[in-house]
C-alpha cells in the first residue's frame, strides 16, 4: 500500500467503524466493556511498551518492571514507585508497523472517558495499590482531540479529586502548543517518544509522523516552558524524557546516541528509554527477528556516560557499522582502547576518575573527600568507597603503585 494513503485509509476505517456502531444501535444492543475490562485492555497494552533491560550491577537505577497495569519504577534516589500505567485509548489513526495500537492490526479497541479513568485511578490510589499515574494514548481522531481527553483526565484528578501526587503525561506528536503548555502545568514529568533518531529512520518506523515539526519542536517548547516556570518560581513539570524503538529499521547505535546527545544539550533531556524491538503478530514486521535486549542495555549505559560521566557520543567505542560491543560495557571497551596509562587515584581530577571502569559519580565524590584526609593505598579502601575494584584495578595506581591483578588463564 503506498505510504501516501496509509494515514487516510486508517482514518476512514476508524470513522466508518463509528458509523457502523452508531447505525447498529437501533437494531441491536452494543455492549461496551465495563471498567474492569477496559482496565485489563488499556492497562495491559500500556505495559506492552517494553523498556526493561537485563539486570546489571552497572544499571540498577531507572530499570522498570510491570505487573499487569502496575509499573514498578525505580527512581534514581532509590526505592520503588508503583505507577498506574494506562492508555486513554488503544485506538489510533496511524499505521506504524512496530506499534501494538496501529490501525493496521486487528484487535479489540476501547477508550476510557476522563471521569472513568480518574475515578479508577483514585480508587487504586486510595487502596494504596499505586503511587502515581503514567498516562499515554493512541491517537484518534487527531492529536488535539486525544490531548483534550488526556488533559481532562488529569484536570479532574488535580482539581476535583484533589490529587497532588506524581503524574507522568505523554505528549502527543503534532498536538497544538497550548495543549503542550497545559500538560507542562499539570504534570510532574512529560515525555514524547521520538521512536527513531532522525527522519530517514522514522519514515520506515512511523511514516505519518514528522521528526522535527511534530515531535522535536513540541519537546523544545515544553523545555522552554519548564525553564521559564523554574525561573519564575511557578509549579511545572520537572523533567522531560523520550523513548526509542531499537532494532526495527536498521538504525545504528551511533545514530541514536548522536541524537540523544543533541537532546541533552538542546532539550535538557533527563534521560532516554529504549524498547528493544519485538515483533507483534499480524503486524507488517511480524516476521522480523526480535532485537537482542543486551543492545538496549548498552544504550542505557551509554546514555548515562553522556549525561553523568562527561563522555561525548563520538568518544564511544563504535565498530565500523556504528554499533557498540555487546560483551562488555561501553566504558570498559573505551578503557581497553584508550586508557593506556594507569590513573593515580590520589591526584586525578574528577573528570579523569569518571573515565575509569568501576568508578561512578558517587564513588568519585567519596574518593575526593577521603583523599583530603589521608592517602589511598589499598584496593580495600576503594571498595569501601563504592568502587567496583575488579573493574578498576587494571587502570589505577594507589600512591604510585599498581594494584595486583589476577591474569586470565586463557
Amino acid at each position: 500500500m503506498p505510504r501516501l494513503y496509509s494515514l487516510h485509509i486508517c482514518a476512514i476505517l476508524w470513522w466508518f467503524g463509528q458509523v457502523l456502531i452508531g447505525g447498529a444501535m437501533s437494531a441491536a444492543m452494543i455492549i461496551e466493556p465495563d471498567i474492569q475490562q477496559k482496565l485489563a485492555i488499556l492497562g495491559g497494552e500500556a505495559t506492552d511498551e517494553v523498556t526493561d533491560v537485563p539486570a546489571s550491577q552497572s544499571i540498577r537505577q531507572g530499570i522498570k518492571h510491570a505487573t499487569g497495569f502496575i509499573y514498578n519504577a525505580k527512581p534514581e534516589g532509590g526505592g520503588v514507585t508503583r505507577l498506574f500505567k494506562v492508555l486513554q485509548t488503544n485506538a489510533c489513526k496511524f499505521s506504524c508497523p512496530y506499534c501494538f495500537t496501529s490501525c493496521a492490526i486487528r484487535r479489540q479497541r476501547t477508550s476510557f472517558r476522563p471521569d472513568e479513568l480518574a475515578t479508577t485511578f483514585v480508587s487504586l490510589q486510595r487502596a494504596r495499590r499505586v503511587d502515581g499515574l503514567f498516562l499515554s494514548s493512541g491517537i484518534v481522531p487527531d492529536a488535539d482531540a486525544t490531548m483534550e481527553q488526556m488533559l481532562a483526565t488529569v484536570e479532574r484528578l488535580r482539581f476535583k479529586e484533589g490529587y497532588t501526587g506524581y503524574i507522568h503525561l505523554k505528549l502527543i506528536p503534532g498536538a497544538s502548543f497550548e495543549y503542550i503548555e497545559r500538560a507542562v502545568e499539570l504534570a510532574d514529568r512529560v515525555s514524547l517518544n521520538l521512536e527513531a533518531p532522525n527522519q530517514a529512520r522514522l519514515n520506515r518506523l512511523a511514516p505519518d509522523k514528522k521528526f522535527t515539526e511534530s515531535m522535536w519542536e513540541r519537546m523544545a517548547w515544553a523545555t522552554r516552558l519548564m525553564r521559564r516556570a523554574r525561573q519564575e518560581g511557578r509549579p511545572a513539570a520537572r523533567s522531560l524524557t523520550t523513548q526509542f524503538v531499537v532494532g526495527a529499521v536498521g538504525e545504528s547505535d551511533r545514530e541514536l546516541l548522536e541524537t540523544i546527545q543533541r537532546a541533552h544539550r538542546e532539550l535538557g533531556l533527563w534521560r532516554a528509554y529504549f524498547s528493544a524491538f519485538h515483533p507483534i503478530e499480524r503486524s507488517p514486521l511480524a516476521d522480523q527477528p526480535a532485537e537482542d535486549p543486551t543492545r538496549a542495555l548498552r544504550l542505557y549505559q551509554s546514555d548515562f556516560l553522556l549525561r553523568d560521566y562527561g563522555f561525548r557520543y563520538d568518544d564511544l567505542p563504535f565498530d565500523a557499522q556504528g554499533l557498540l560491543p555487546r560483551d562488555r560495557t561501553p566504558k570498559q571497551a573505551w578503557a581497553e582502547r584508550y586508557l593506556v596509562e594507569p590513573i593515580e587515584v590520589n591526584r586525578a581530577p574528577r573528570h579523569v576518575l569518571l573515565r575509569v571502569p568501576g568508578i561512578g559519580p558517587r564513588a568519585v565524590d567519596k574518593i575526593i573527600a577521603a583523599r583530603r584526609e589521608s592517602r589511598l593505598r589499598d584496593l580495600s579502601q576503594l571498595k569501601r568507597l563504592g568502587v567496583n575494584t575488579g573493574w578498576a584495578a587494571p587502570y589505577v595506581l594507589l600512591d604510585g603503585r599498581a594494584t595486583a591483578v589476577q591474569l586470565a588463564l586463557w
